[in-house]
């Protein structure tokens, strides 16, 4: 896979200007990549039902479990 530029990737507008950013990019309808600033080689990919569907659940609070482990 090539490694995608700076211009390639958003920030997320709910990120604040310190170390914990996380950057979307989508080349394609149907591939979404994430990564965090933090992190910056390790890219997650998926695509847009996956991560409408876990957006969803957060915003239910169905994984607030996993920050009280």
């Amino acid at each position: 896979m090539n490694k995608l530029s700076a211009r390639d990737w958003r920030k997320s507008s709910y990120s604040s200007e310190g170390n914990a950013c996380l950057y979307v990019s989508a080349l394609d309808s149907a591939t979404i990549r994430l990564r965090e600033s933090d992190e910056p080689d390790t890219i997650l990919t998926t695509n847009p039902t996956a991560l409408s569907a876990l957006i969803r659940s957060a915003k239910a609070g169905r994984l607030d479990h996993i920050s009280k482990a």
